[in-house]
């Protein structure tokens, strides 16, 4: 989710029901800490708490100190990535790549809870690939490092996002540690989120993809799971509100040139499945300023009986 879970999309989703959120995952090269774009990921002192950071790379003591920067800066728990599949990430041997390595996890493991005062939590796959699905290895193994929850996407590295996520490793996974286990992959509604914590056992389910342009899933969720019953679905007006407040958000978190930019993908996502979105979407990613996609919003969303309808 790098690139999509800024500050301004996680204080969305945190408003709107999500238990915990994760920022961005933030390198642990230091020689790439003065990018702006890993400057922009560093930004925690202002987000509401609990604030959890998420790093990745290979080193040890480069995992540590990026941890240790972290909490300097506001971190509260640090979050380990080694479930990311991009090739990009794994080619640097960090991300899923780090399962094929039992030994250098348990390393990078032990040393960044060492390193920091603040819980550690981990982020995994069910493995690197189909013949290596040896999640519960490093299940068991974090538990006994220190690592205070864990996170289970279900599909291996190989599997990179094709497919169905299966979910019989992370009931196995969660029957082997007493930590608590979230449950991830493919859940995309209320019914599908109950469904997946009562097959594995999970103590929470996370979201991804499926908060794209619907940040009030979480509310959904923790609703339906509470009340056994659906939320109304919202109405557009209850969407230009969130997406106007969102827009907002990027534009004074990115400033003027880059918020715009970044601000073109949500509104995609947020109109995909409203009528006239997609011609709307090719018309918003031609324009330069924050003034003028404000304004080309709020002519969208006045062409619609804004109160009455619900949103798609």
């Amino acid at each position: 989710m790098a690139g999509v879970t800024d500050l301004p999309f996680r204080t969305l989703c945190k408003r709107m029901g999500a238990g915990l959120v994760v920022s961005e995952m933030l390198t642990a090269n230091h020689h790439l800490w003065h990018s702006r774009k890993s400057q922009l990921r560093m930004i925690h002192l202002d987000e509401p708490a609990p604030r959890s950071v998420q790093i990745a790379g290979g080193d040890p003591e480069s995992m540590a100190n990026a941890a240790r920067l972290s909490v300097e800066q506001g971190a509260q728990i640090i979050d380990l990535n080694m479930g990311c599949p991009a090739k990009k990430v794994c080619n640097k041997a960090a991300g899923s790549a780090l399962l094929k390595d039992e030994r250098l996890v348990a390393e990078i493991l032990q040393t960044v809870v060492a390193a920091v005062d603040v819980p550690v939590t981990l982020k995994i796959r069910t493995g690197w690939s189909q013949e290596l699905r040896n999640g519960m290895t490093i299940a068991r193994l974090a538990e006994d490092l220190g690592i205070q929850a864990l996170a289970v996407h279900g599909r291996t590295r190989e599997d990179k996002f094709t497919g169905h996520a299966e979910y019989d490793t992370i009931a196995a996974i969660k029957q082997s540690v007493r930590i608590p286990v979230f449950a991830n992959g493919d859940i995309d509604s209320p019914t599908k989120a109950r469904e997946v914590l009562q097959h594995t056992g999970a103590d929470a389910v996370m979201i991804g993809r499926a908060a794209q342009g619907r940040p009030w899933i979480f509310r959904e969720i923790d609703h339906f799971l509470r009340a056994g019953k659906a939320l109304p679905a919202p109405r557009l007006a209850e969407l230009h509100s969130i997406l106007l407040e969102h827009l907002r958000g990027l534009h004074t978190f990115y400033g003027d040139v880059l918020g715009t930019r970044v601000a073109r993908k949500h509104v995609g996502w947020y109109l995909a499945a409203q009528p006239g979105g997609n011609e709307f979407r090719r018309f918003f990613n031609q324009i330069e300023t924050s003034e003028a996609q404000i304004e080309a919003l709020e002519h969208f969303f006045s062409e619609r009986d804004a109160d009455n309808e619900v949103a798609a």
